[in-house]
């Protein structure tokens, strides 16, 4: 193998397993030290600058960074990273004279936002303090789009919304509520110099089967519910309720049904337990608010008397595979379940609605009725049109729409300076050594062997009670302590330099995981195999250095690798530095900063 180029800013940034699964890829492990270190208002600012949204996603993030985490291979609990995020968002300082202001003089550039979500205020968020003039049109009246509208105020209080969301609109952008845009044309015609649409997926899936019309009085779209109960419009339910639909919509439909009167809810879904969309921990508090989730169940009919629903009709299905491992559900044989109710839920999915964009006004549509959309620039095929959240590729999630944001807003930045759109400036990244001494670090490198620490939550009698209620109370100052010491420091990197290294293998002797091999050059695939302990996961790459005086190689399994320090600190020669290594993603305003200082 090739000695590994750890200059290239994307190896040590896979290293970095959660900030790499992070869609935004927040520096996780910097900012969880710095909670360590009671730096609050410092960690907030950090995951300011990347996710936008710290406070909201520190209760309703999907974490696509926690299953990534690597205490998660040594526990079975990963690091509490999202929650950990909202630590740094209730116990910040006020934090609005560390925000970028609006300048006095603009660039001439006007930008129009279509929606007032995550998306939208994300490209807004890094357009503004440039000198564009942002217009963010929404049909509600305050900004926030699904934030607002889908998510309970029992797992996002609106406080933290209007929080959020204003540090942006204060700088300096206009918010048009109540304002549906009908028409792309019109839009185009009123002369701004690029259009962002992220305008979500407005469209909650219906079921169409029999009796669906008859008894169309009880039976709700799950998303545009869920709207009706946050704008005050519905205050209660029936009894006895059923909630169809497996992911985190219909989570927030049963929960909310509890507390509008629900007595007897029930979740039903086609699916196995664990293919349901809903994240763990949803399904987990549905369950703890004694709501039960029923499986392999496909609706076929909604049963009704004299137009007022009575119940569904079920067919009982299972899940079969075929040669290629492909699921399909068949049905069992047997007899159908028909389980009474008084109201139904539906929440099976969102789709894209697009009919105020006119097919002749140069944004072209696939197979699926949705806007054909560069996945990497954002870019539709009119050049001052682009896209970003669940307009763009379908339902994902918070996170997805803010990284969506990062790379529209640096994408409208080079379009409006004539620029091609297609070239993406590289991330900022500094390495430092982290070494106070011979044998002393600037982190502390204890493994400790605490599990996860439970969120505390408010008891279920009284959460039940009141619908804007706060169900999870994070934690506080000492668990936050506790949880935040679980972290590996995964971005504080075991850096070796081959001509130093004198081979007395006293790092892998001390390596507690095995992970360090002196051994003769190779295949990647054969090499993997003669390992102090084979290298099996293929996805990790093997860190691979040469110089030796014995003409072998020093090869490191970069997935076990614990970030201990114990090699650097037992090191005799200093071969092993440990050197804190910290990526950037380039956001709009760093760009411009990058291009004024290269042509100065």
């Amino acid at each position: 193998m090739k000695p590994t180029d750890i200059s290239v800013p994307d190896y040590f940034h896979k290293v970095v397993d959660c900030q790499w699964a992070c869609p935004a890829h927040t520096p996780v492990p910097e900012y969880i030290r710095l909670i360590a270190a009671g730096r609050y208002s410092d960690a907030y600012m950090i995951n300011w600058e990347s996710n936008v949204f710290p406070g909201i996603l520190g209760r309703t993030c999907d974490r696509p960074c926690e299953p990534a985490c690597r205490r998660g291979r040594v526990e079975k609990e990963p690091v509490a990273i999202c929650r950990l995020k909202r630590v740094a968002a209730d116990f910040k300082d006020d934090i609005r004279d560390r925000l970028p202001k609006a300048p006095k003089i603009k660039n001439g550039k006007r930008i129009a936002l279509v929606g007032g979500g995550p998306a939208s205020l994300a490209v807004a968020r890094d357009l503004a303090p440039m000198g564009y003039d942002c217009v963010v049109f929404d049909q509600d009246p305050k900004s926030g789009g699904m934030m607002r509208t889908q998510i309970p105020k029992f797992r996002l209080p609106e406080s933290v919304i209007d929080e959020e969301c204003n540090y942006i609109l204060d700088l300096g952008i206009e918010f048009v509520g109540s304002k549906r845009i009908d028409s792309m044309k019109a839009l185009l015609a009123e002369k701004f110099d690029a259009i962002f649409v992220g305008c979500g997926a407005p469209r909650g899936r219906d079921l169409d089967i029999p009796g669906r019309k008859e008894a169309i009085k009880n039976i709700h779209i799950g998303i545009d519910w869920l709207s009706s109960v946050s704008f005050g419009h519905i205050d209660k339910i029936g009894k006895r309720v059923i909630v169809l639909g497996g992911g985190n919509t219909a989570m927030d439909c049963c929960r909310s049904s509890r507390r509008l009167g629900g007595e007897d809810v029930k979740v039903i879904v086609r699916s196995g337990f664990e293919e349901m969309k809903a994240s763990p921990w949803e399904k987990e508090d549905a369950m703890h608010e004694d709501i039960p989730i029923f499986n392999f169940l496909v609706p076929k009919e909604f049963t009704h008397d004299n137009g007022k629903l009575t119940g569904v009709v079920f067919e009982k299905v299972k899940a079969v595979r075929d040669a290629k491992g492909r699921r399909d559900l068949v049905p069992t044989g047997e007899p159908d379940e028909h389980f009474p109710c008084d109201d139904v839920l539906v929440a099976v999915g969102q789709e894209n609605s697009f009919p105020w964009i006119e097919r002749d006004c140069g944004i072209e549509f696939d197979k699926w009725d949705m806007p054909k959309v560069d996945p990497t620039t954002m870019a539709s095929t009119n050049p001052k049109v682009f896209f970003g959240g669940d307009a763009a590729f379908g339902p994902k999630n918070i996170i997805w729409a803010v990284a969506h944001g990062h790379e529209a807003a640096i994408s409208i930045d080079r379009f409006c300076r004539g620029e091609d759109v297609s070239v993406r400036p590289p991330p900022q990244v500094a390495v430092s050594s982290q070494k106070m001494g011979i044998h002393e670090w600037s982190y502390d490198n204890e493994i400790t062997l605490d599990k996860r620490y439970r969120v505390p939550h408010r008891e279920k009698v009284v959460a039940l009670r009141d619908i804007k209620a706060e169900v999870e109370l994070g934690y506080d100052l000492e668990l936050a302590l506790k949880e935040s010491e679980r972290c590996l420091n995964c971005d504080i990197q075991t850096v070796f330099t081959g001509q130093l290294c004198i081979e007395c293998d006293a790092c892998v002797d001390i390596c507690p995981m095995d992970c360090i091999t002196f051994t003769a050059n190779g295949e990647e695939a054969d090499l993997r195999t003669r390992l102090q302990a084979p290298a099996k996961n293929l996805t990790q790459d093997l860190y691979v250095a040469n110089n030796l005086k014995t003409g072998r190689v020093m090869v490191k399994d970069e997935d076990v690798c614990l970030h201990c320090g114990l090699c650097a600190e037992r090191c005799p020669t200093g071969a092993w530095d440990m050197q804190k290594y910290l990526i950037d993603m380039t956001h709009a305003e760093q760009a411009c900063q990058q291009r004024t200082q290269s042509a100065a």
